[in-house]
């Protein structure tokens, strides 16, 4: 049977697109395994991958991030095998003692290197190693057996510690030529002037701090960067401070220069002038007899104790009026070697220190607007009735280890303090608590004197007080006038220790917290011994002349609140005793 040609020729078109439908169609089932060439996955971009970690030596741990932790675990040589792409090196607290060339020359992304605390020495370092360092940003050599510092270190230099070694020698480009350079710690080493290159910080204009303390340098290195703003020279050999030392310091705010050699004549009167932003002068542990001139205007904390002064003139603080704290004590300054008008001009002046000096009285002309001034130490045999009427902003006054007497104590002196809150007259010869204190105390302290009485009325008023201390007296149980203790409403803290009471007081204040009774001559504690104190959290009646049967257990009972009780040796046996662990654990949060 013979086919028309046009229907072969349909035919076949039509055989032709089935095949090529059935080869561009997706297969509805997936292909075998085996049969699938691998595909690639491209659901999630590289750029989220999380890093591997840098190659890490095995004793140390390591971070993606490029940082080698090898801290303290007793290397003696420095770790190989670090990867190129470590920024973050720790080394500290080993026993490492060389480092080569070889071993850091290949870290050039290097930030940062710890080696605090090993056993380098300069014959350890090769200063090729570091130059190469082009990234090292923080270098920290602190506490090892260095003699001289690197001879060159890497630009990139933001931070370099080399305290505690054995430093007497700094090269030119140790410091020199370091334009990120911010702080160098050179601190308890052995580098003298003859150490120190004319011009360690050249092209280093943006040091801000340098710490030299500890060395044996006689005088001010020159050349320092304008921009310094700290400057520690402590615990040197200075003697002299040249002319024009600190002219080119314009941005310095702290200088620190106590425990050396200085006296008056080691420097001038321009010597500090031109130190127009310096907010903190440190010339403590010195030889100065007087204060020196030319104090710069915005001094804020002038540091003058453990010197030699022995006077004070009307002038020699005129031109500090922006002070607010000067320590003077441990001098030789007597009340009529302080001028009246030493003090005249310092409205911002609000701490006065003045203790562990020659004072034979409150000296005249105090700031008006002191608010602590610090008296202990001296030999005040007397306080007038005027003594302390303008210092109205008062708030802390420490009159201790003086030689105070009632007699001598004026029963007005005390009448304009208004808002004093802390008294101290511990250490002097007071034989009863003084009348006319400040009702605004809110801490009393009277210890070590001679007390046998608080006469009628001492205490009344005083509304605030929290605290009082009157420990190591002479008290009885009748030196007291009746109610004293009651009429302390805010009271929470009551020392009577040392002194000669029979018996607990009986009038105690609902607000006490914590009752001080040790080495006293009490022998009993009664049922209602504490039957007005239910927020009591700590009884000490160690050293006193109590037994098992002398204490009556019910009187504890209703203490809810009670941490500590302290009756001593010798009466473990009682049921209500607390622990030791209870008693540090009350004291700590006392």
């Amino acid at each position: 049977m013979a086919f028309p040609k046009h229907s072969v020729l349909r035919a076949l078109s039509v055989l032709i697109l089935a095949c090529v439908l059935v080869h561009c169609q997706a297969p509805l089932e997936p292909a075998e395994e085996d049969d699938v060439e691998p595909i690639k996955e491209t659901n999630v971009p590289t750029v989220f991958a999380k890093p591997e970690p840098v190659q890490c030596p095995p004793e140390c741990s390591c971070t993606a991030e490029g940082a080698v932790d090898c801290a303290g675990v007793d290397l003696t040589e420095f770790p190989a095998e670090l990867s190129e792409e470590t920024r973050h090196l720790s080394l500290q607290n080993n026993k490492i003692a060389e480092i080569t060339v070889e071993h850091i020359s290949h870290l050039h992304q290097l930030e940062t290197l710890n080696l605090q605390n090993n056993w380098l020495t300069t014959d350890g370092l090769e200063d090729e190693g570091f130059e190469m360092l082009e990234e090292l940003a923080y270098l920290y050599l602190a506490n090892n057996k260095l003699t001289s510092a690197p001879k060159v270190l890497p630009s990139s230099l933001v931070s370099a510690d080399f305290a505690a070694n054995q430093l007497t020698r700094i090269y030119p480009y140790t410091f020199g030529h370091k334009p990120k350079l911010r702080s160098v710690y050179l601190h308890n080493n052995k580098l003298t002037d003859a150490g120190l290159p004319d011009h360690m910080f050249n092209a280093s204009d943006n040091l801000e701090i340098l710490t030299m303390s500890s060395n044996f340098l006689r005088t001010v290195p020159r050349n320092l960067p304008s921009n310094l703003y700290r400057l520690h020279l402590k615990s040197n050999k200075l003697e002299k401070i040249p002319a024009g030392a600190f002219d080119n310091l314009p941005n310095l705010r702290e200088l620190y220069l106590p425990n050396n050699l200085l006296n008056n004549e080691g420097m001038d009167n321009e010597t500090f002038s031109q130190l127009n932003s310096l907010e903190c002068l440190d010339l403590s542990y010195n030889n100065l007899s007087v204060v020196p001139k030319g104090l710069p205007r915005n001094l804020v904390l002038l540091h003058l104790e453990k010197n030699s002064i022995r006077s004070l003139p009307g002038d020699a603080l005129i031109s500090v009026r922006n002070l607010e704290y000067l320590l003077l004590h441990n001098n030789k300054l007597r009340s009529r070697s302080i001028h009246p008008a030493a003090f005249q001009g310092l409205k911002k002046l609000h701490t006065l220190h003045m203790y562990n000096n020659l004072l034979e009285r409150v000296p005249r002309g105090l700031p008006r607007r002191a608010k602590i001034l610090m008296l202990l130490h001296n030999s005040i045999s007397e306080i007038g009735r005027n003594d302390l009427s303008l210092l109205y902003t008062l708030t802390e006054l420490n009159l201790s280890y003086n030689q105070l007497t009632n007699p001598k104590v004026h029963r007005e002196a005390f009448r304009k303090l208004r808002v004093l809150e802390k008294l101290d007259l511990s250490g002097n010869g007071l034989h009863s608590v003084p009348m006319g204190l400040p009702r605004s105390l809110q801490v009393l302290e009277i210890k070590n004197n001679q007390l046998s009485s608080i006469p009628d009325g001492a205490l009344t008023g005083m509304e605030k007080l929290g605290k009082i201390i009157l420990s190591n007296n002479q008290l009885k149980l009748n030196s007291v006038y009746q109610g004293a203790w009651m009429e302390l409403s805010a009271l929470t803290t009551l020392d009577l220790s040392g002194n000669q009471l029979s018996h607990i007081p009986s009038d105690l204040p609902e607000s006490l917290e914590y009752l001080y009774l040790q080495s006293n001559r009490i022998s009993t504690v009664p049922a209602s011994a504490f039957e007005g104190t239910p927020n009591i959290k700590g009884i000490f009646l160690r050293f006193n002349r109590l037994s098992v049967d002398s204490v009556d257990e019910s009187s504890f009972a209703h203490l809810s609140n009670l941490q500590v009780l302290d009756i001593g040796t010798g009466n473990t046996d009682l049921p209500f005793k607390r622990d030791e662990e209870d008693d540090d654990k009350m004291m700590e949060e006392e």
